[in-house]
């Protein structure tokens, strides 16, 4: 069998050890195709003929297609699978896969089909995950505050935040988690005790309308709201304006000057959108000689996008 123009493709992240494959791949135009692993040795089947192969060895693969079956898709279809198993294709994963320089035309036509571009000595794709809006909120409070402080996470759900908030307090600091749902209070605290970080936060069960009842006026050095509902519960049981707007007032009492509050609002076809123009009137009618307010809107998403508000206590 003859090298066909599918390139040598490299990388620590395309070529784990862990790769593995289904056995059908259900496609319209592949329904017949399956792909079988031993070793690091792959082939190719069309129905019950072996029409391609890959051979992974120290971290590179070469790949070869059947003469008569070149030029049909085929190696597309492999590379693609091949990314598809290793979260190439994963928009809240990073990863990175490299190729060798394309050795003919169509070599490099099928690495640009795939997002590679020319780099140095080498073909690299790169994905980087997609910008969210929670994503944005850390990477906001990351940039401005420091470790050792009192962070709050007012609705802290199954944890990501309060972890998140842990790992930026470090051990000098403290992080409070609240949460009306006793399942997320506990899914919270088996995560922080999971990754270590039992020592710095810890999650009860308390309304967040009623912070000011755990968080002394001018303590705190931020408040983060991730309103909506629980993930992986029912989505009848959500944030509402009744509970949000007092919340809000407390979390802006709890702060220190410098502090930061910030908040995802939600809307959409389950909780409608009063919560969020609720919250949006309280931000936009606060004074400006005591807070700074911004209202990031994600301008090319759908208007039922998550926003991502701060405000900054003067």
């Amino acid at each position: 069998m003859q090298p066909c123009t599918a390139p040598k493709l490299h990388g620590r992240t395309l070529f784990a050890p862990t790769i593995s494959f289904p056995s059908h791949f259900h496609t319209r135009k592949y329904r017949t195709m399956n792909i079988t692993h031993t070793a690091g040795n792959y082939t190719l089947y069309k129905e019950k003929t072996a029409i391609g192969t890959a051979t992974l060895q120290a971290g590179r693969l070469w790949v070869e297609i059947a003469p008569g079956w070149r030029r049909r898709g085929y190696g597309s279809y492999l590379v693609k699978e091949i990314l598809q198993q290793n979260g190439g294709y994963d928009v809240k994963r990073e990863t990175l896969f490299t190729a060798a320089l394309p050795e003919s035309e169509a070599a490099g036509a099928l690495l640009q089909k795939f997002g590679f571009v020319s780099q140095g000595d080498m073909m690299v794709r790169r994905r980087v995950p997609d910008l969210s809006a929670v994503q944005l909120c850390h990477e906001f409070l990351a940039a401005h505050l420091l470790p050792g402080g009192l962070y709050v996470d007012a609705t802290c759900g199954n944890g990501h935040d309060t972890e998140f908030l842990c790992r930026l307090a470090e051990s000098a600091g403290r992080v409070l988690a609240l949460d009306i749902q006793p399942a997320a209070v506990q899914n919270t605290n088996a995560r922080l005790a999971a990754a270590g970080l039992g020592g710095i936060g810890q999650a009860v069960v308390h309304d967040h309308a009623k912070l000011g009842e755990l968080v002394a006026p001018g303590t705190a050095d931020c408040v983060l709201f991730n309103f909506g509902w629980l993930p992986g519960a029912d989505h009848e049981v959500h944030s509402t304006a009744d509970g949000s707007l007092p919340a809000l007032q407390a979390a802006l009492d709890a702060l220190k000057p410098r502090g930061v509050l910030a908040a995802v609002l939600y809307s959409g076809q389950v909780i409608g959108d009063s919560e969020k123009q609720a919250a949006l009137r309280f931000f936009r009618a606060l004074p400006l000689t005591k807070y700074t307010v911004l209202v990031c809107e994600f301008a090319n998403w759908a208007s039922t996008a998550p926003l991502p508000c701060f405000v900054i206590k003067k």
